[in-house]
């Protein structure tokens, strides 16, 4: 398989204006997720990102972040956890409530989603203002989880997401937009 590089990556992530709904400009990736050279040099990125944190568990953010974090776990033989929204899990759980632009939300992960003290990453697809992957670093320190990053594979500079969290906390993005 040949090397791709991330401008054709990027170049292959859809802008669709308008989605949700007036004035957000959304990205769209299921073009580089139905792409499986896009797709695992995507992949390829983040396990780089991690290759020396002796990482254990992948916690991916629904619901993006299952795709991405549920194929990045089993590229590199570790587990997933996924982080949900609230009444999505059975069994017990711990959630983070956090508040939203217009509101709040809830967060939850089972309480059993990895040993106290294991070494995770958190991945999602992409970082706005960074509430919810916010809320999750929380959950997960909450359950007494070492974060060693946080990855996404698209930032939105302009909304500031990176003052969401503490700097001592590799943070990272493939793709970055201004606009």
């Amino acid at each position: 398989m040949s090397l791709i590089s991330i401008d054709q990556i990027r170049g292959a992530v859809r802008s669709i204006p308008d989605f949700p709904k007036p004035g957000i400009l959304f990205r769209d990736i299921t073009p580089i997720l139905r792409n499986p050279m896009l797709f695992d040099q995507t992949l390829c990125w983040f396990a780089d990102q991690i290759q020396d944190k002796d990482v254990q568990y992948i916690v991916g953010i629904e619901s993006r972040g299952f795709i991405l974090g549920a194929a990045l776990a089993t590229k590199l033989g570790i587990g997933f956890v996924p982080a949900r929204k609230m009444g999505k899990l059975p069994g017990l759980v711990e959630r983070h409530k956090y508040d939203l632009e217009y509101g709040s939300d809830c967060i939850e992960m089972h309480v059993d989603s990895f040993p106290r003290g294991s070494k995770v990453v958190i991945v999602d697809d992409l970082l706005a203002t960074g509430g919810t992957a916010s809320a999750t670093l929380s959950l997960v320190r909450k359950l007494e989880g070492d974060v060693a990053a946080i990855l996404f594979m698209i930032e939105l500079l302009e909304l500031n997401g990176r003052q969401a969290f503490p700097h001592d906390i590799p943070l990272g993005a493939m793709i970055s937009y201004q606009d």
